[in-house]
């Protein structure tokens, strides 16, 4: 009697165990907040600010960097429900309209991600001092690999580091969120986009490629 009393007692702690490991997640569908980006193993380097509404799927991507020893800005918009992707440049009231990725993908920890392990950033000996958070890894197209940390409470995004042979090391690191976005005009292209025709591509575009694509422009001008 004992033994199974003991067996019991054993189950339902391995149960409670199990509930507790972290699972993947979603993070909000509405969101705002600042980034660093190092891509191309180096070679660029920015920060910005990021608009994200997966309810509507539509992103705006503001961001200054290098890359190499030239300075650029880059105001994205990103209209995946219409398929359609605008490069804004104010200083001379142009746009360029080019396709999209036609699949959206939410922000996110992928189904398929394993998990690291989960700790605090900071300390864990007072509250207000750390924040825990659970690190993932997982595969990448063309033979690459990925890491991602995700806040335990309120899945929101922290860093993420990605290698595939063909681009190399992209390194993204985000801060400041707050949950919705304040300015509905953000996903509306300025006036004078509204002549602009779509460009042919190769490939659709969309912010990594985006921001591959000047990489590899200004390496083959060196």
């Amino acid at each position: 009697m004992n033994f199974i009393y003991v067996l019991t007692c054993f189950s339902l702690l391995m149960a409670a165990t199990a509930a507790q490991e972290p699972k993947p997640c979603v993070v909000p569908p509405l969101m705002s907040g600042g980034f660093n980006v190092m891509a191309a193993s180096g070679l660029v380097m920015s920060s910005g600010a990021m608009s994200y509404d997966a309810l509507g799927q539509r992103m705006r991507v503001r961001n200054v960097g290098f890359i190499g020893n030239e300075t650029f800005t880059l105001d994205q918009l990103l209209l995946f429900n219409q398929k359609v992707y605008y490069e804004i440049d104010w200083s001379k009231s142009s746009c360029k309209k080019m396709p999209l990725d036609v699949t959206f993908i939410p922000m996110q920890v992928p189904s398929d991600a394993k998990l690291v392990g989960q700790a605090f950033l900071g300390s864990s000996s007072s509250w207000g001092m750390g924040l825990l958070v659970n690190t993932w890894e997982g595969d990448l197209p063309q033979n690459g690999k990925y890491t991602a940390v995700f806040t335990e409470i309120g899945c929101i995004p922290v860093t993420f580091t990605g290698f595939s042979p063909a681009s190399g090391w992209t390194s993204i690191s985000t801060f400041n969120w707050v949950l919705g976005n304040s300015n509905p005009m953000e996903y509306i292209p300025p006036h004078f986009c509204a002549n602009a025709k779509l460009e042919e591509t190769e490939t659709p575009h969309n912010i990594f490629t985006a921001l591959e694509a000047l990489a590899m422009k200004t390496k083959k001008e060196e």
